[in-house]
């Protein structure tokens, strides 16, 4: 039977696509989605475990459920493609993927008791055949007296919950600034800017000389340091975040409300921003951040409006909905 040449034509060119689709992005040719049931069963474990390593009243409790989620999840992830499956139930353990896709990191954190705070996290990276490759990150941060002083290896992790993940490219370099919260001791909590790369083996490498002050007249040496920290009382409530139209990160300028500026036990925001701009490979510290001239109501967050912890925060999300069903109401634009 002679086949129809415009149906001919028509199949060779579908053939065509499909061949070219295969070898420019054969992921999205098959899709490499895991087998949701199986990973459904284990993630109820898993959520059981996330919950208890939080709010266990024991520290022994805490420990134990801690011991028994790194067991589960790295059995769980060991099953074929575990790299899409979205563990979206883990409330209580930070799952975040780069903006690429090529990499996503688990975090949270082990109280063992008001004295001590211990982050735990693995870095899961994309493979080509579904297998896993997983890299665990030790904290060390609670032994560390100097922490913005050096490049780091995963055995010697500043910890941190990670809540927000920001990619740039730099001479054809990748590089990822990660933002996380610390709850780092009775009275005071910390929140870091890291910077993560990865060296030509593959490897992970946290810290980096990104971060300049080379504007900053009032910061001394004007050297570019390695990460960035902030820290302050346990009851206030600090902004850190990324703000996708300024292309900045945005944090508030803390002072110590009693007057003791090298107790950080005591610091508060005092109503002003700094931030960090993008600029020629570096994230460059802006001292003032009203030099850029705000918008009237524009606050230097995310669209999503996120907690401390970096989860949605409902009642804001509620409020900020309203605020612009009253602004499409009035006909303003937002």
């Amino acid at each position: 039977m002679t086949m129809n040449p415009i149906i001919k034509k028509i199949f060779s060119l579908s053939l065509f696509i499909y061949c070219f689709c295969l070898l420019v992005n054969p992921v999205s040719v098959f899709s490499q989605k895991p087998d949701f049931h199986e990973f459904e069963k284990r993630e109820d474990s898993l959520k059981k475990f996330g919950y208890s390593i939080v709010f266990a009243p024991l520290a022994e409790q805490r420990l134990r459920a801690d011991s028994q989620f790194i067991k589960t999840l790295v059995r769980t992830l060991k099953l074929k493609n575990s790299f899409y499956y979205p563990f979206d139930s883990l409330t209580t353990i930070s799952r975040l993927y780069s903006p690429d896709s090529v990499f996503r990191i688990f975090t949270w954190q082990f109280k063992k008791d008001e004295l001590f705070y211990l982050q735990q996290g693995a870095i899961q990276m994309r493979t080509k055949d579904g297998s896993l490759k997983l890299i665990p990150l030790h904290d060390v941060s609670m032994f560390t007296k100097n922490p913005l002083d050096s490049v780091r290896t995963p055995n010697n992790w500043i910890g941190a919950i990670y809540y927000k993940i920001i990619e740039k490219v730099w001479n054809g370099k990748k590089i990822y600034t990660l933002l996380g919260i610390d709850d780092y001791s009775i009275a005071s909590n910390k929140k870091w800017m890291e910077i993560l790369t990865f060296n030509p083996q593959g490897d992970p490498v946290f810290g980096g000389p990104y971060i300049s002050f080379k504007d900053d007249s009032a910061r001394s040496p004007k050297r570019p340091v390695n990460r960035y920290g902030i820290e302050y009382k346990k009851e206030a409530s600090s902004t850190f975040n990324y703000d996708r139209e300024l292309d900045m990160i945005v944090y508030d300028e803390l002072i110590s409300e009693s007057d003791q500026p090298s107790n950080k036990e005591t610091y508060v925001p005092d109503g002003d921003f700094q931030g960090f701009k993008w600029q020629d490979g570096l994230w460059v510290h802006v001292p003032k951040l009203f030099d850029f001239k705000l918008k009237d109501g524009q606050f230097p967050q995310e669209q999503i409006i996120l907690d401390d912890a970096g989860s949605p925060n409902e009642q804001k999300l509620k409020e900020s909905s309203e605020k612009n069903k009253k602004k499409q109401g009035t006909g303003k634009d937002k």
